[in-house]
């Protein structure tokens, strides 16, 4: 899909299994791969990141078997690659390069690695003057400090100090110390400057002593790599839940789940081995009601609501970016602070964070290595708004978010298959959106008086998508543009300055209930609704309509294309005779003249026009109900309509 359109939820509850962690599965991989013996790895992640290395492991020579129900065997090749000269393509799987990059270094071949565009601009200088103070000879193929690289055969001199920088990302070190067991000596790593991400140098230590090697450190500025270290296959590993992933869950429970409903991830818990555990801990210091068990951990919303706090998020980098996004729905300022690594990942997600925020209406301020968040107030509410993810996964789950509080659109969500590829399913399943009922019907059936009345009843907004496209013709014919011109009509529709209000509609700031109404701009509105570029552009401002507490939406594919998953739908009609009928006696009561039989000429031929048209035709939807007027009138259509809902609620 280009986009995903997110109505607003009104409650949030349940339980989800989250998917391996990002972290752990291709460390292990690589331990795996390195290690003597056959390692058996449970609960793998399945995602962009993790394909890139295994086919990095397959290119390199090393046995890997699926045996299904997420296991897989890997063939350790004992340090030494059976193939050595490759060309590794690696996307912009940052774990997998990094740690590639310095496995290979030490591995006594000639490679060359490369990335996605966005791998290019992300640096790697730092690991490579590491790498190179051993005697690894690297060159860079473009720009200096950034990849692609190429790593040739060298004399390695094991042993002795290597320094590297600590305050760029954390991978350098994590890569550095994974491939340090390959040359066989002692060699201690001394960090300059502060580390950052540490909790993510905790996975890398904890695994690679269950691998058999165990790395002396004495706080986080010196590490030490023993003489003879080797790794050994653990025989079965078994990989957590993804803390990281589990953040986007737990904040919803802390924006909309009850303590009777809380949301639930399971798969991580109290024993967990990833720094991003601690994300609860965060929400806890909100307000969010956490509970924790061994391998689970719930959210649910605080009474008064959530509070806006100062944190220094070093010690969880990547699930700081949904703190981000909560923040909106808490009391006061947010501030985050210590998240520098945001600049080079995926994207430079401080810049992007600040950009998408405001396009909600959030006051942010931004900092080298900071993010204030100011929420939205009463007089400035957050605004329904179009967010790009910049082929970062991490952007488009955090700001799913945000439909706790307003429809959005999220551009590109396939990219959260870098580490969640199902991720927007399994949000779904623990939202409920806000009600639909979606009414169609042929034009002067009734369906507007109708659902306007259903929607006053109800205490829904009010859709009339007819309105729009009327709009839109009269917009159109201001500009002097023709109703005939896709490309032109369907501009005009984009940038539709629109306001509904005490029930009358104004267009780009003038009232014009009126002049939409007349017959030659409906003619207009029933061209231009005909035109697949237009109903595009007006997709996402209808669906925009999608609000707490619910919606009464009237007009042409209401329950077919703009709201599929509407908890009611209805195919309002009456015969041509009876709605010409009511449209003469209508003209007749604004002292205006009529002719009986134009006007059912003029009913009949639209019927047929609307009804053969290859775009949204005419038509009762196969899971809509029928209700026929011939014989009702509009209370007794409105009070069946309310009984309908009723019974499906």
């Amino acid at each position: 899909m280009d986009f995903i359109d997110l109505p607003q939820l009104t409650a949030a509850g349940g339980s989800v299994r989250l998917p391996g962690s990002k972290s752990i599965s291709n460390r292990a991989l690589l331990l795996a791969a390195l290690a003597e013996g056959v390692t058996e790895i449970h609960g793998l992640l399945a995602s962009d990141d993790t394909a890139r290395m295994l086919e990095a492991l397959d290119t390199l020579g090393v046995g890997v078997t699926d045996r299904g129900d997420g296991r897989l065997n890997v063939a350790g090749c004992a340090g030494r690659f059976a193939v050595r000269q490759a060309e590794l393509f690696l996307g912009n799987a940052g774990t997998a390069f990094r740690s590639l990059t310095a496995t290979l270094a030490l591995a006594d071949g000639d490679y060359v690695l490369k990335g996605v565009p966005r791998m290019h601009e992300r640096p790697i200088g730092d690991l490579v003057d590491a790498l190179r103070q051993l005697g690894a000879e690297i060159e860079y193929l473009e720009n200096d400090g950034f990849p692609p690289l190429r790593l040739q055969a060298a004399r390695i001199v094991p042993g002795g100090v290597v320094k590297i920088r600590g305050d760029v990302s954390s991978q350098f070190l994590t890569g550095l110390l994974l491939a340090l067991p390959l040359t066989g000596a002692e060699t201690t790593v001394e960090v300059e400057g502060e580390l950052i991400s540490r909790p993510y140098v905790e996975i890398t230590l904890n695994l690679m002593a269950r691998f058999g090697v165990r790395v002396a450190r004495k706080g986080w500025q010196t590490f030490t790599v023993p003489a003879g270290a080797r790794y050994v296959t653990p025989g079965v590993l078994r990989v957590e839940g993804d803390a990281s992933s589990a953040s986007y869950f737990l904040a919803l429970g802390a924006i909309g789940a009850t303590a009777a409903n809380p949301v639930r991830v399971e798969g991580v818990g109290r024993d967990s081995i990833q720094g991003d555990v601690r994300f609860a801990e965060a929400l806890q210091a909100m307000g969010a009601v956490i509970e924790t068990g061994d391998d689970w951990i719930s959210a649910s919303a605080p009474a008064g609501g959530l509070t806006g706090i100062t944190l220094d998020c070093n010690h969880i980098p990547d699930a700081a970016m949904t703190l981000a996004v909560a923040a909106i729905f808490a009391r006061g300022k947010t501030t985050l602070t210590h998240i520098a690594s945001w600049r080079v990942k995926e994207t430079d997600r401080i810049a992007a964070m600040a950009t998408e925020l405001g396009k909600l209406g959030v006051r942010v301020e931004e900092g080298g290595d900071w993010l204030a968040i100011t929420p939205p107030d009463a007089e400035h509410p957050l605004r329904p708004a179009i967010i790009d993810t910049y082929d970062d996964h991490r952007m488009a789950m955090c700001f799913s978010l945000a439909s706790a509080s307003v429809p959005l659109r999220i551009n590109d969500p396939a990219c959260t298959a870098k580490t969640f590829p199902d991720y927007f399913t399994r949000f779904e399943r623990l939202v409920t959106p806000a009600p639909v009922i979606a009414i169609d019907g042929p034009t002067a059936s009734g369906k507007g008086t109708v659902s306007a009345r259903v929607a006053d009843a109800l205490g829904f907004h009010y859709l009339d998508s007819g309105a729009l496209y009327r709009l839109t013709a009269l917009a159109a014919s201001n500009k002097g543009v023709s109703w005939e011109d896709e490309a032109a009509v369907a501009e005009v529709a984009a940038r539709l300055e629109v306001q509904f209000s005490a029930g009358n509609v104004y267009l780009e700031g003038k009232e014009v209930s009126a002049a939409m109404r007349t017959e030659a701009v409906s003619a207009g509105a029933s061209k231009v609704a005909a035109l697949p570029a237009v109903r595009a552009a007006l997709l996402f401002r209808q669906r925009a309509f999608h609000r707490a507490p619910g919606l009464v939406g009237d007009g042409r594919d209401m329950g077919s294309v703009v709201f599929p998953q509407a908890k009611l739908k209805i195919f309002l009609t009456a015969s041509a005779a009876v709605r010409a009928e009511r449209r003469y006696q209508q003209l007749l009561a604004r002292g205006a003249q009529a002719d009986r039989a134009a006007i059912l000429a003029d009913l009949q031929a639209r019927d047929a026009r609307d009804s053969q048209r290859p775009v949204a035709p005419l038509r009762q939807e196969a899971d809509a109900l029928l209700l026929d007027t011939d014989h009702l009138g509009i209370d007794e259509a409105t009070r069946q309509v309310l009984d309908w809902f009723g019974a499906k609620t």
